[in-house]
């Protein structure tokens, strides 16, 4: 069953949400590709939403940073036991071990639950740091502003 996105799971930080949103339709993609018996596909999705999370942690974190938010370190434990959690699934599967429909009930909760909770936590902090406008232009406009802004600066350094 494909995630759908809700506003309840909006942080207010336009380019996190579309980081976020953009990580639920990878999940959604693993499902489609299950669904289709393509390995191949399922493989490269994996691959894909592993590399598209690590950057948006990395995104997540720097802004964390910058905004003097106190709990980092245990956000960064929680990103950090994900990943490990994730690679062990790419683990088994490169032995042959069937973990699609494992994997896609362990993202969808672990997302969702983590952006509900984890990620609201910090959203004010940052909201205050980067100030009401910068928090609600969207990735697009965030790129293609000049580099000196906060926001461009780090999806410059992580996406791309």
């Amino acid at each position: 069953m494909p995630i759908i996105w809700e506003s309840k799971l909006d942080t207010g930080i336009d380019v996190i949400d579309s980081q976020h949103r953009r990580i639920v339709d990878y999940i959604n993609d693993l499902e489609i590709a299950k669904m289709k018996g393509d390995k191949a596909m399922v493989t490269d999705v994996i691959e894909q939403l592993i590399d598209y999370t690590q950057s948006h942690f990395g995104f997540e974190e720097s802004m964390m940073e910058e905004a003097g938010y106190k709990f980092i370190k245990p956000h960064k434990k929680v990103h950090e036991l994900f990943i490990k959690r994730v690679t062990e699934f790419t683990m088994r599967a490169a032995k042959g071990e069937d973990i699609v429909d494992e994997l896609h009930s362990m993202l969808a909760k672990w997302l969702l639950n983590h952006i509900a909770n984890e990620d609201r936590d910090y959203a004010d902090s940052v909201k205050q740091m980067v100030g009401p406008a910068a928090a609600h232009h969207d990735v697009v406009t965030a790129k293609a502003e000049a580099r000196s802004g906060f926001i461009s600066g780090l999806l410059g350094r992580f996406f791309r």
